[in-house]
């Protein structure tokens, strides 16, 4: 789904993307080129995982692996980790980590991650506050996704807004979703906002997604997802960024990296 809409909206993934080739392989090609990736020096942690050998097996794969193949074309795809405060030692984006460089560093995914200040207007922190172990985890990943769906744009008005975001990749033990948007609620006299991310999951029949869509009932069994659902210890995102990197950026990217939000 992330490549069908990178072909579909993004010009300057057209002309990279499988070699222009303007479509989306199948499964083994798609293999053959993940495993080109990693002959190219990307993710090689990964690629040893797999004895950099993938194509014809029917081995899972996850969001780090995407993330390599969509880079290997220049393309700037961004991971995001939720877990909990005590998994921070296990991710490479965390500063002063058992395995993270010394260097205090923050991804591009932090200007989606809001806490409220005291005038009631957001603005933008590191995902390591401890405001955010105050927070709910499902009200955590919420605001990321509102913020990335919505540019940060904290006030936005009622009804349907579309956007030239691109999909959001959502991995959790062992099955990925696609978060297509995001529905926002404000109940009651303090305009509490309550969230429905808006998923498509390969697991369902396209056919009976479509038939109810099309007859507007029962669309929101398969379609909606409240903080109640999101009940796993980690989730990981995968977004991509604009435009194509090359030269020294496109080298920055052969290594995987991430972003942690406290979950």
């Amino acid at each position: 789904m992330q490549c069908s809409h990178l072909l579909s909206y993004r010009e300057e993934a057209k002309r990279v993307l499988f070699g222009g080739s303007m479509f989306v392989p199948d499964i083994p090609s798609l293999q053959r080129w993940l495993e080109l990736a990693w002959s190219k020096g990307f993710d090689v942690s990964g690629a040893l995982h797999f004895d950099n050998r993938i194509c014809g097996s029917k081995r899972w794969i996850g969001t780090t692996e995407c993330a390599a193949l969509l880079r290997s074309f220049g393309l700037k795809a961004r991971i995001v980790d939720f877990a909990p405060k005590k998994s921070k030692s296990m991710y490479l984006s965390v500063p002063g980590s058992a395995i993270a460089p010394k260097v205090k560093s923050y991804g591009p995914m932090d200007r989606y991650v809001v806490k409220k200040g005291g005038s009631g207007k957001g603005k933008a922190v590191d995902s390591h506050s401890s405001n955010s172990s105050r927070i709910s985890k499902g009200a955590v990943l919420m605001e990321w996704v509102w913020n990335y769906f919505s540019d940060n744009r904290l006030n936005v008005s009622s009804g349907v807004h579309m956007t030239n975001k691109g999909p959001l990749y959502f991995q959790h033990e062992g099955h990925s979703r696609t978060i297509v948007g995001i529905q926002r609620r404000l109940l009651g006299t303090t305009f509490t906002p309550q969230y429905n991310l808006l998923i498509l999951d390969p697991a369902d029949f396209t056919r009976a997604i479509e038939k109810a869509l099309i007859e507007k009932r029962g669309w929101e069994g398969y379609l909606k997802r409240g903080a109640h659902t999101l009940t796993c210890p980690e989730y990981q995102m995968l977004y991509v960024d604009n435009g194509i990197a090359d030269g020294e950026e496109l080298e920055k990217l052969k290594t995987i990296d991430s972003h942690f939000v406290e979950f």
